[in-house]
């Protein structure tokens, strides 16, 4: 019970020094606020009003909390064992495909089969959208964050070019969209807002994520190999094959969140499904230092500031890049923090 204790409580003290990180990005903010005539007080209050001052709000902060905690888990686990995954946006955008497929598909299939149907074709594009760079990893050495990062654009641009070519729906009226998803396609939403079924599968990706590294064999061995691969390999641990598991793993996840958004939000496959959820899903797990319960702060925080950044700007005045600068500053506050503490070390 004494061992649970200190671990309980460290993972506390992990949290609350993110939260404490995060307000030191605020007070620098206000800071440069103060320094342009604007009071921060009346900003930040602006931000959480409109994020979290009506049940509309509150609600739309879940919504986007969504996808960034399933593109957050995505870039997690393979950086668990050193690796680094910059394409949940590519990821994403490759289930969103593969989902599209389905749906235009096989649209008369009954709903119990229908559905499911779906949530496996976002997963296996995902997966395949971070299998191929993790393949040039293992095969020829090509560094993954740069491959990942690279694919993104070129799954995007297939996205364009599907949705403005054989894809179109012919009554768009020249706008570039797919026919819209039959009903069968659509996931639930609850209490009367945009809250959608999307949020078990982020939670339970979470969870999964947890117990995994946790209690599981697979777990303790992909933390070994982040903590030192050279010894992992000598212990004989298939590094390889972890590398292609954790990546595709990862980038499954990735595509639910695509498959979520548009069977869910969209009702259709169009251009900028996703707002950079990929990217900053990548962004939250690097300000949780890649730990399931700050996934789930951090991706609430960033839901918070998006949401609320669209206030600041119709009552302040202040542009929507107030926001990009807070979230860009709690990133380099949380990893130069990171950084300086190895250095101690």
């Amino acid at each position: 019970m004494v061992a649970l204790a200190r671990v309980i409580d460290s993972r506390v003290l992990v949290q609350l020094r993110l939260l404490g990180m995060a307000g030191l990005a605020f007070v620098v903010v206000g800071a440069f606020l103060v320094l342009f005539g604007k009071n921060p007080l009346l900003a930040y209050a602006e931000i959480f009003r409109g994020a979290l001052g009506t049940s509309y709000g509150a609600s739309e902060v879940i919504v986007r909390a969504i996808p960034l905690m399933l593109c957050a888990v995505a870039t997690a686990l393979p950086a668990r064992m050193g690796l680094v995954n910059v394409g949940p946006e590519g990821q994403l955008h490759a289930g969103a495909l593969a989902v599209t497929w389905g749906a235009l598909t096989f649209g008369a299939l009954p709903r119990p089969v229908f559905l499911p149907a779906l949530v496996a074709l976002g997963l296996l594009g995902g997966a395949i959208g971070a299998f191929v760079p993790a393949l040039l990893r293992v095969k020829v050495g090509v560094n993954e964050t740069i491959s990942t990062l690279l694919l993104n654009y070129v799954i995007v641009l297939l996205v364009e070019h599907m949705v403005r070519g054989p894809w179109k729906d012919p009554m768009s009226f020249n706008w570039p969209y797919t026919p819209e998803f039959p009903d069968a396609a659509r996931l639930s939403t609850y209490w009367g807002t945009r809250i959608h079924a999307g949020l078990w599968f982020a939670l339970a990706a979470i969870l999964l994520f947890y117990f995994t590294l946790r209690f599981t064999r697979w777990g303790y061995e992909l933390r070994v190999i982040g903590d030192n691969p050279e010894a992992a390999g000598r212990a004989g641990i298939p590094i390889g094959r972890y590398t292609l598991l954790a990546m595709s793993i990862g980038g499954a996840l990735a595509g639910l969140a695509g498959m979520a958004e548009i069977c869910a939000i969209q009702g259709r496959l169009r251009p900028g499904i996703s707002t950079g959820f990929g990217y900053t899903g990548f962004l939250v797990s690097w300000l949780a230092l890649h730990h399931p319960l700050g996934i789930v702060v951090m991706a609430i925080l960033l839901g918070v500031l998006s949401v609320g950044g669209d206030s600041i700007q119709i009552s302040l005045g202040l542009p929507y890049a107030t926001v990009n600068i807070i979230t860009s500053l709690i990133f380099f506050i949380v990893l130069g923090s990171r950084f300086r503490r190895r250095a101690t070390a």
